[in-house]
């Protein structure tokens, strides 16, 4: 009943993708994929994502589950070429709705991007449950960096459970994810990190992204007591306030991502891409002065 785990870490936007198995069954779900994208160019490429699948298939494993964590704003999602080529249900949470009608108007978007997060092929209430196999896994709501973040629990009864938090948190030397989009609060998500922090101590939290600062090696894998005592901006002691006008001041000195303007008219549709035109071509919208 131990669940299996395989990241894969895409190192142009330092995102990292996880295939979570049941070995018993071979059902298995993945969360937070990667299409490449090339900015210069405006292509796209399915190297990531056909990493996964190439594990997928080389286990023997079916898919039932393909899962984000949130709207990323830092890189495309593969979500619809998985399904392709893996079947499975797109999850995210169920408050992607707000997410969605917010960048429906700054993008302009009509009918042919649902406001209800329908879209997706499942959205998921916070403490909802469901199963990679015969394996548990609950969905727990933590806003702050956007208003519909969830991380999802996978349950273990041999051992620390894994939680797979998204942007919510980083590793302890790099701290907190920024709440300065559309719908973010940092006092959401003090609270947020609140309740990853009231999980047992040994629970193991999986991040979305590392940026390896100082130069250390790649890390993407911590645990509760861990950033409780060490988190730069949350180890026990900040207090909410503290933690408020800390992450409201750093969020002013930071540039936007560079690929939210892509990304983000990607990913509220599920990872679809945009209907092509009448010369067969797709066009992402840019835009102006507008975010």
């Amino acid at each position: 009943m131990q669940p299996e785990i395989q990241s894969f870490f895409d190192a142009a936007t330092k995102t990292v993708t996880y295939l979570v198995s049941d070995p018993e069954t071979s059902r298995a779900a993945v969360i937070d994929s990667v299409l490449d994208y090339d900015a210069a160019s405006g292509r796209t490429d399915t190297a990531s994502a056909d990493a996964v699948i190439a594990a997928v298939r080389e286990k023997g494993l079916t898919v039932d589950w393909i899962l984000e964590t949130h709207v990323h704003a830092d890189h495309l999602t593969a979500a619809p070429y998985l399904r392709q080529h893996l079947g499975g249900r797109i999850g995210i949470g169920e408050k992607v709705d707000t997410v969605v009608v917010t960048f429906k108007h700054v993008y302009n978007f009509g009918d042919d991007v649902p406001a209800d997060g329908s879209q997706f092929d499942h959205l998921f209430a916070d403490g909802e449950t469901f199963r990679i196999g015969e394996i548990e896994a609950d969905v727990l709501s933590v806003p702050g960096h956007t208003p519909a973040c969830i991380a999802y629990r996978v349950k273990n009864p041999d051992g620390p459970d894994a939680v797979f938090v998204g942007d919510t948190l980083f590793m302890p030397d790099f701290g907190s994810a920024r709440c300065d989009f559309p719908g973010g609060d940092a006092r959401a998500l003090y609270r947020s990190c609140q309740k990853l922090f009231a999980l047992p101590p040994e629970t193991r939290l999986y991040m979305c992204h590392d940026y390896a600062p100082g130069g250390r090696d790649f890390q993407w894998e911590t645990t509760v007591a861990d950033q409780r005592a060490q988190n730069k901006h949350l180890h026990d002691g900040v207090t909410e306030e503290e933690f408020v006008t800390m992450r409201t001041e750093r969020d002013k000195q930071l540039d936007m991502p560079a690929l939210i303007l892509p990304s983000v008219q990607i990913n509220i549709r599920a990872g679809e891409m945009p209907q092509a035109e009448e010369n067969g071509t797709a066009y992402l919208k840019i835009p102006l002065n507008a975010v």
